[in-house]
């Protein structure tokens, strides 16, 4: 299920993108980026729609994933 980021308080959605940009641990090449300037560009995707909060009433779980894998999971699954 698609939770919509507006719907969260702030401070918590801020420590969601956070929690998510650290375990991510994504490799940016030879620039440093800072944690505040990842999390900003995960806002914006999620601001955009390119990225969605989904929660796994199975898993009991939250994550944050691109929209287009989202939707070819729920394809995939019978």
């Amino acid at each position: 299920m698609i939770i919509p980021y507006c719907d969260i308080d702030q401070a918590t959605l801020h420590n969601l993108i956070e929690y998510y940009v650290l375990r991510e641990g994504t490799d940016y090449g030879e620039q440093e980026i800072s944690l505040s300037e990842k999390v900003a560009a995960v806002k914006r995707q999620l601001q955009s729609g390119e990225v969605v909060i989904v929660y796994s009433e199975l898993h009991e779980t939250v994550n944050l994933m691109p929209k287009q894998q989202f939707l070819q999971d729920q394809h995939s699954q019978p």
